[in-house]
This record gives structure tokens, sequence and C-alpha cells, in this order.
């Protein structure tokens, strides 16, 4: 459960199968999981692994004709879905972060096979637009795909992803959760103060952004929210991601200038309150080494840890003010057992840190001191200072900005052309929006942009970029889905079956609904809402089945319909065929099912020598035997995932002569009405007739 979103603290949200194997969304308390108290929360089937729970959202996958479709219930409202740019059509989609008030998701779409588009939500998730195209993916070590992005911690809106342009993998940066996004600019000068010719767009620097899943080593990148700006990463430069000839790299600006620290890799650690930097090589090779430095990765110490050479598999750093333990454990070799090593560094402080050994730091994006529409400054620890700082790089001050462009995204159907103007694509109608409110109600027409989300920007232009808030139209219901809750369009006899009514457009809480289930029975709801936990029926016979939906108000109508095919499980079928018939005369054959059923089974007709069966939905066919002889006809009858079947010999003849038999009444009595006694009590008759 979610403290402050659900209303019992043991309510577990799972997903339950269904004796069929199909999938639901299911919630109940933990200590009292009864039939009677769990609830469905969503009206129908859900794809399996696809629930996902996180903070107000909870987002299900379910498939519709054959297509991926997302839904979200806000808040633990109701579920509504996901509405993505028409033409994405997704195949997967991972949530990344529902922090910050909005949804961040990764989504692959029909085109893609080793890349993801980044998305991100309006406030309620539902709404999505597009923030970054083909972000690369990696697979972890459970054959699951890894986006490579990375949120900086520390910054809010800051985000790094690794994007593929022309098939070339580069790495991208933004300050504004996704509005825009630039390369990273390369150091000026090598290891050796050297300067480095690299420019960009042909050169830029490119960092690996895996994160370790041994929590004890540092992964590929890293960053803390205690020391906002720092970021440390593994990369190379040059005009794409490489994994040769890499390096360490720090960033003590938050990403605007880069410095590299190492040229080999390595695992790198925040210590005091991030105020200091410990490095370890990577344990490829063993080492007695470590390094640490007090200035952010300018200058290094070297210091011993262990008399002989240790594989370190991951360093234990102990948190709280008075503790200044590090514990490295690994192996001396292969064949040897574990071992630990614990080191105490507060002998290498000289003093805790007063007020003169901070300094500040203004966060900014290139110059530009507006980050997420406010101006924020850090108070951190004076570079070089061996004082230790007992407290975290805090925020002196934030000031709001006043609102501008770059503050506001594109809305959702909209694009952002040339010019930087959000206009709509040519799929979308900026009309459709308002066509699902009630009238005397209002709904927010757009402008074409929409606040970035936890942007904290005021006046400017924030009045002409916000949408505005208007009265509803009535309009004449258009666009009503009528559809079964599983998605289905097969059901047993005498099973529930849920319809669902959906309508685009029209007022409603002012149309009538109608349903007619084909049977002879029809219902009739003031307005959509009585429809909302979907409308149930039963069939009490089997066949195909014209439902139709009508939705009518005082504007006008529209209607949709399915056809559901009722079926039940076929116990017995019976060939009825004539014993002899006469060559090239039609002859009927006729198959019986028990129970009954009405064009809802597939019947295989095998006549004669034919080698390929005729196949036909009805229960009867006609034939002609063009040559005398003993024929074997067969018929099998498909249901579901089982077929019955049941065999005749008929005699063909140039001509016969019928004789009338009769048979006294209590032969029925010892009649089991299966065909071995037929065929036995036919062969005594036979044999007598011939006598």
């Amino acid at each position: 459960s979610v403290s402050g979103l659900d209303k019992e603290a043991d309510l577990v949200h799972m997903e339950a199968y269904t004796s069929d194997g199909s999938c639901q969304y299911m919630t109940c308390r933990a200590q009292a999981c009864y039939e009677s108290s769990r609830t469905f929360p969503f009206p129908g089937y859900i794809e399996p692994n696809s629930l996902v729970v996180q903070d107000e959202y909870i987002v299900i996958q379910v498939t519709m004709s054959g297509r991926a479709a997302y839904y979200v219930s806000y808040q633990r409202g109701p579920f509504v879905r996901i509405k993505i740019p028409k033409y994405s059509l997704p195949k997967d989609m991972h949530i990344l972060s529902t922090d910050q008030g909005q949804v961040f998701a990764a989504v692959q779409e029909w085109n893609q096979n080793d890349t993801y588009n980044l998305y991100i939500s309006d406030p309620h998730g539902v709404y999505f637009t597009l923030a970054l195209e083909n972000v690369k993916t990696t697979r972890g070590l459970g054959g699951n795909s890894m986006i490579d992005l990375y949120e900086v911690a520390g910054i809010k809106g800051m985000l790094i992803a690794n994007r593929k342009v022309e098939n070339q993998v580069k790495t991208y940066i933004t300050y504004n959760k996704g509005r825009d996004w630039r390369l990273l600019q390369a150091p000026a000068t090598d290891l050796e103060g050297n300067e480095i010719y690299c420019v960009q767009p042909f050169c830029s620097l490119h960092l690996q952004l895996q994160m370790s899943e041994n929590p004890y080593v540092s992964g590929s990148i890293t960053t803390k929210n205690s020391v906002p700006g720092v970021i440390i990463a593994i990369g190379n430069m040059g005009s794409e991601l490489s994994f040769n000839n890499v390096g360490m790299f720090i960033s003590s600006d938050a990403g605007n200038t880069w410095r590299q620290i190492f040229d080999e890799e390595h695992n790198v650690w925040f210590l005091d309150k991030a105020g200091a930097l410990l490095a370890v090589k990577q344990p490829t090779v063993p080492t007695r080494h470590f390094w640490i430095s007090f200035d952010e990765g300018r200058q290094w110490t070297h210091h011993i840890f262990s008399a002989m050479p240790l594989f370190v598999d991951g360093v234990l750093v102990e948190p709280g003010m008075e503790n200044q333990i590090l514990t490295f454990f690994g192996h001396f070799s292969d064949r040897s057992e574990w071992q630990l090593i614990k080191i105490d560094y507060k002998s290498l402080f000289t003093k805790r840190c007063a007020e003169g050994d901070y300094q500040t730091w203004h966060l900014h994006n290139q110059g530009e001191p507006c980050v997420m529409g406010q101006k924020q400054i850090f108070i951190k620890r004076r570079p070089g200072n061996y004082c230790m700082m007992g407290k975290d790089t805090r925020v002196l001050s934030a000031e709001p900005c006043i609102c501008r462009a770059h503050d506001f995204e594109c809305d959702y159907g909209y694009e952002r052309r040339g010019d930087g103007n959000c206009l709509p694509a040519f799929w979308f109608n900026p009309s459709t929006v308002s066509r699902s409110c009630s009238q005397g109600q209002n709904y927010f027409n757009s402008t074409g942009y929409r606040k970035v989300a936890a942007n904290n920007c005021t006046k400017g232009v924030k009045e002409m970029y916000t949408a505005r808030k208007q009265q509803c139209p009535n309009r004449p219901p258009r666009g009503l889905h009528l559809t079964t809750r599983d998605n289905t369009l097969k059901t047993n006899m005498g099973s529930n079956v849920t319809f669902t009514v959906q309508l685009e457009e029209g007022d409603s809480m002012r149309t009538n609904i109608q349903l007619d289930f084909g049977d002879g029975t029809t219902v009739s709801y003031s307005n959509l809402s009585w429809t909302g936990e979907g409308i149930r029926h039963v069939y009490h016979s089997t066949g195909i089945f014209r439902v139709t939906a009508i939705a009518e108000n005082s504007l006008g109508t529209d209607s949709n319909s399915l056809y559901l095919h009722v079926t039940s499980p076929v116990e017995h079928v019976q060939l009825l065929s004539p014993f002899v018939v006469i060559k090239n005369k039609e002859v009927n054959l006729t198959a019986l099912v028990w129970p009954s059923h009405f064009r809802t089974l597939t019947y295989f007709w095998w006549l004669g020598n034919n080698t390929e069966p005729m196949i036909t939905l009805e229960s009867s066919v006609s034939y002609v035997f063009p040559a005398e002889g003993t024929y074997t006809v067969t018929v099998q009858v498909s249901s579901s995932n089982l077929i019955l079947q049941d065999t005749k010999q008929i005699v063909v003849q140039e001509y016969f002569k019928s004789l009338l038999l009769s048979f006294s009444p209590n032969l029925d009595e010892a009649n089991p009405d299966i065909p071995e006694w037929r065929h036995d009590v036919g062969r005594i008759i036979k044999k007598a007739v011939l006598q």
C-alpha cells in the first residue's frame, strides 16, 4: 500500500490469475484476503506482469484488437486510457519515474527494436508528450531492457540520456525535464594539461549510464542528493559513445563543464556527507591502494589499505556524523576466502568545518541562472579544505523566476516546429478535447503549451501559455465504443458476460444508452454514468448474437454493434445417413450434436475417397456418389479445443429395393444409443433378411 492514498495500511495490489489463465488486477488486505473482501478496480483482464503501482499512479496494460493499450488510475480514481500520440502504436512501455507529480515513461514504438522514446505526462498521468526520441537500451542480467537514462540526484529536472542518432549513440543532457536537450561539452584539457580539440557537434563527451546491480560499487555513473552538482561517470570523448579508450570524468557544476580525473575505470564513493571522494580501481585487477580527494577530484592523495593486492568487490561507507569508517571486502585470488578490511579515515581531517570553510555555488545552465523556473544558490565546502563537514550541502536560497517560453513544453497533440512554436499535429483536432464534457460544466482549452511539471516560475508569459477555462458545448453523441470487459467475442452459455460502453463525444450525463443483447433482451440507461461498472448479461442458448448499443440525446444518435459467439462444450455427435443409396443421386447427411448448437461449430466432412474435407458451418450437407461400392463417411465437429467425430459406411448401388421392417417396442429398452449397438443389431437383421 501507499501511505495517504490507500485506505488500509496492509492493502496489497496484485495480479490474480483465473482458472483459464487470464490475469486481473486485484486488491485485498494482507491479513484478510477472503474472496468476499477482494476487489477488482479495473473492469477487465490485463496483460500479465503489467501492473505498476507507484506513488499516486497505477498503470496497467491490456490488448485491444491486437494492439497494446495502457490505462492509468490517478490517486486511486477510475482508470482512464493513456493518451500517447496517435501513431506511436506502442509495443512496450516502461514506467521510469512517477515523482514530481507526473509519469516519465519509455515507449518502444512499432518501428523500433533497440531504442525507446521518452514520454512525459500531465499531472494526472493521462496525456503524454514526446521528450526524447531513440534512447539507447541495453540488456540486463535477467534479459530485461535497461533504458540508458539517468536522473541526476539533487538537481530537480536534470536528466542525462544516450540517444541513437544516425547509427551513432551520443550523450545528451536536459535541465528542464526533457523540454530541451544538448550535447555534453568535452573537457578543455587532458590529464597532463594538454589542450583538447573537441568541437560540437562533431565531438563531445559521452557517458556510460549503467546503474550498478551491486549496492557496494558505484556503477558507471554516480551522483548524490547531499552534493548537488557533482557528477562522476565513465566515458569517452569523440563523435559517439565508445567502450574503448574510456576514462573517469567529473563535473562540479551540474554538467556545464567536465574534467578528466583518471584514464582508467574506477569505482568512486562519496565520503563525509559527500565532501570528499574515494576512488578504487575496478575489480578486474587486484590493488593495494585507494585515492581520496577533498577538492572535487582536482587533486588525489594516495593511500595503502592492504599489504597484499586485493580484488575489491565492494566498499561499505558507514553513515553518521561521527563515523568515518570504510569497510573494504574482496578476495586475494579466485580460490581465497572473503577478506574484510576496516579503515578509520578520521585522521585525514584537520578540524570540523566552520562557516568560513564554506562557499556558495549558483546552479546554472550554460550561464542561464533560471533552472526549472527558479534561481538556486547552494552552500558547499571550499575545495581543498581538510575539515569535517558533518552536514549536507544545502540550499541557501531559491528565488522564483519570471516565466519564459522555455518553462513550457508542447501540450498533448501539439508538436514543436522549427521556429520553436507548438502547433497541432496532423492527426490531432484541438476541438476534440471539449467533446467528452457535460453541458453546464467547464473544460480547459489548451493553448498548445503546458508548464513543465515541478517548474516554479511565476507571472511573465504564464497567463498567455496556460490553458483557459471554457464552458462545455452541447454535442450529439459520436464515437460510441462497445466491447466486452475482457475484449473477447466469445463466451460460454450460462456464464456472465460484461459489456462496456464508452463515448468519445457528447454529453455523457444527458445521453440515453440502450443495449440490445440480440436474444430478445434490451436494457436502457438514462446516462452513461450508470454503465461505469459494465453491463452484465447471461445467455441461455448457443449461437451468434448481434449486440447493439445506441446513444441518443436531443442533438442526435450514434450506434455500434458487435457479434458475440455463445458456445457450450459438445458432449456427443451422431452422423445420420442412409445405409444404401443410389449412384449419382443426391443424398443428405446430417450431424446431430448434443447439446444443440446454432452456427457456432465447424463441421469437417470426409466423404468417400476424397483427401480433403468439406468444411461447413451447417450441420447438414448433400453429396452425390459417382460409382457403386462401399464408402466410408466421417464427420468431425470442432468446438473450442475439442473435436468429436462419428463414422458411417454407405453402400452405393445402381438399384436397390427397400423393405419396411417393424420391431417390437421393447427393443428400445435395451438400446444404449451408441454406434456399436446399432451396428451389431443391424448385422443380425441383415443376416436374417439374407436367409
